[in-house]
């Protein structure tokens, strides 16, 4: 009996030069051959460029969304194509087309239901065994898998050259992405060298695999050819052999039990790892390069924290700390996924960092600078953002964790701008070289001055305002470290419509501890002859001090009220789940 393969394309302009049909046909057969060359396969196709030229969405509302989505789109760990000096006017012909049609998709909700339709009856008719989706086309898959899933029960889904997890895109979902109930299996091929908005998935369910498929196709700068991610010796390892070993009826699932690549982790058959449910990573740095900029209390930090948490019934082995010029920015990245890549739910999960902060004036997608983001300064921190730790960084890693993980960050550093005052009083916070704060400057010309952009003011005002109500401000062009998952491209009603839509509570927020407001500065402490963060002693000795578990909001408020009994002018201030921050600390 033939297995049934339905096929998804991307966008027709991005598929190879030959008929798509035939290019997919051919690179799904030789694949499925090298496992079971006798397999009986039929393919079916769905297209649906036509369904985009009708579109009746207007230009503005288009670009306004390939703004948003482009922007949205630099990040570190792909290639020099969004890097964050490039204007919209350098992408290739090619991009900006991709870009359009997935921005297009994304903003046009009437589209979007169409295709669902579309897609569902299709499924109905065919009834595939196996669903492949490239690039849009998983778009328009998971759109309709999610809101529907019994049209994926006891199939198979496989999506490559994949947006879905582009915060941007993810924006439309709700902020969240979730497994697809029903399914037998999906498996989501990721190609670190694809250059057309992809992003990795961090689901932590059992009918979910994520295959690592890198791949750099001679010629082509995008690395999104869809045949070359059906064709690859991961995917016919991983996907075809499971697929076509056993039967499709035959639960296919038993040879990935000892390899498990949900999230690019390699178990191997017969060891047993041991998963700790409470990690902690702790960076400390001091001896930054600069003599100018070191500080003295952040290794000692460390330390404190660690002996905390040590008397909070976390294990030692449970706790890994990274000092000076180990804490370089790539060291930090792998140290993350360390932290974050296993959390399960009912886990506890803190990360703490002791050193300086920065705010680094960035531009968007158009060349324009828009927006301040907040960074912590790694030991070999230069002021751009492939040397600096911004909230990209630990995101995308953290809004997927289930809701039921316990995952605390604590920031002793501050980003208004460091110096030294009240004499031995060191802030932790770089103030940035002149180049880099022309960003946020214009010249006056009737004052004959420099002053402030429209946009930095606005921003100002917005921090200043949300330090009084202890509330966030990213949405007027701050975007505050760890915060960014808060602030929504569209209204609440539309975000909870979304949200409810697609059957989730939105993306995981965890609770977020600073040592001071906006535009505050965190200074050091001097205990005796030791040097410490003030508001990390404080907090310690706080926390020692109470004669019963505080809850998280009081600890933050006493240890303010110490911190203000000591001379020192900094608030410290805690964002966080309502529902945690009342809760005592574990």
């Amino acid at each position: 009996m033939a297995i049934k393969i339905l096929c998804v394309h991307g966008i027709g302009h991005e598929e190879a030069d030959e008929n798509f049909e035939t290019s997919w046909h051919r690179s799904i057969a030789e694949a499925v051959s090298h496992v079971a060359p006798s397999a009986d396969i039929e393919l079916d196709y769905f297209q649906y460029d036509s369904r985009f030229s009708a579109s009746g969405l207007g230009t503005p509302e288009i670009a306004e969304a390939t703004l948003r989505l482009l922007t949205s789109s630099v990040i570190h760990s792909v290639g020099d194509v969004f890097r964050r000096d490039r204007g919209f006017g350098q992408f290739s012909d090619r991009l900006r087309w991709t870009a359009g049609m997935v921005a297009q998709w994304t903003a046009d909700e009437s589209l979007r239901t169409t295709l669902r339709n579309d897609l569902s009856s299709h499924i109905l008719a065919s009834q595939p065994d196996i669903v492949c989706a490239h690039s849009l086309g998983s778009l328009v898959a998971y759109d309709t898998f999610s809101r529907d899933p019994s049209l994926m029960s006891k199939r198979v889904l496989i999506t490559f050259g994949s947006q879905i997890g582009n915060p941007a895109v993810r924006e439309t979902f709700g902020g969240r992405i979730e497994s697809i109930e029903g399914a037998r299996k999906w498996y989501h091929l990721y190609n670190e060298h694809d250059n057309v908005f992809t992003a990795p998935l961090y689901l932590r369910n059992a009918n979910f695999t994520q295959v690592m498929t890198p791949f750099d196709k001679p010629g082509d700068a995008l690395n999104h050819d869809a045949t070359f991610y059906l064709g690859q010796n991961e995917t016919v390892a991983n996907v075809w052999g499971p697929l076509f070993q056993a039967s499709i009826t035959k639960g296919f699932d038993k040879r990935l039990a000892a390899v498990d690549k949900s999230l690019g982790i390699a178990i191997p058959k017969g060891r047993t790892v041991r998963r700790s449910k409470d990690k902690a990573l702790l960076i400390g740095i001091n001896n930054y390069p600069n003599p100018a900029d070191r500080l003295e209390g952040c290794v000692n930090d460390v330390f404190l924290m660690s002996s905390l948490l040590q008397e909070s019934k976390f294990a030692p082995d449970d706790i890994r700390i990274v000092f000076d010029e180990r804490a370089t920015a790539a060291g930090i990245r792998d140290r993350l996924h360390w932290l974050l890549d296993d959390a399960q739910a009912g886990d506890r999960r803190v990360l703490f960092y002791s050193g300086h902060g920065a705010q680094i004036p960035n531009t968007n997608a158009s060349g324009e600078a828009d927006r301040i983001d907040e960074c912590l300064c790694p030991w070999d921190f230069d002021w751009t953002p492939e040397h600096a730790i911004l909230d990209n960084d630990f995101r995308d890693l953290y809004i997927q964790l289930p809701y039921d993980t316990q995952f605390m960050t604590i920031f002793d550093c501050c980003h208004a701008g460091g110096m030294t005052r009240d004499g031995a009083r060191r802030a932790r916070g770089l103030t940035p070289p002149d180049d880099i704060r022309h960003r946020a400057l214009r010249w006056e010309p009737e004052l004959q001055m420099w002053v402030e952009r429209d946009w930095v003011k606005r921003a100002r005002k917005s921090a200043q305002k949300a330090e009084t109500a202890n509330t966030v401000s990213n949405r007027e062009g701050i975007r505050r470290l760890g915060q960014s998952i808060a602030v929504r491209g569209y209204d609440d009603k539309l975000y909870d419509k979304r949200r409810k839509a697609y059957g989730h509570e939105g993306p995981f927020l965890p609770i977020l501890m600073y040592a001071c407001g906006e535009s505050q500065l965190s200074y050091e402490y001097r205990h005796g002859v030791t040097s410490y963060g003030a508001f990390t002693y404080a907090l310690a000795h706080t926390l020692r001090a109470s004669r019963q578990r505080p809850t998280f909001k009081a600890l933050v408020r006493e240890t303010g009220k110490l911190l203000a009994d000591l001379g020192y002018d900094q608030k410290p201030a805690i964002v966080g789940p309502a529902s945690l921050l009342g809760k005592p600390v574990p």
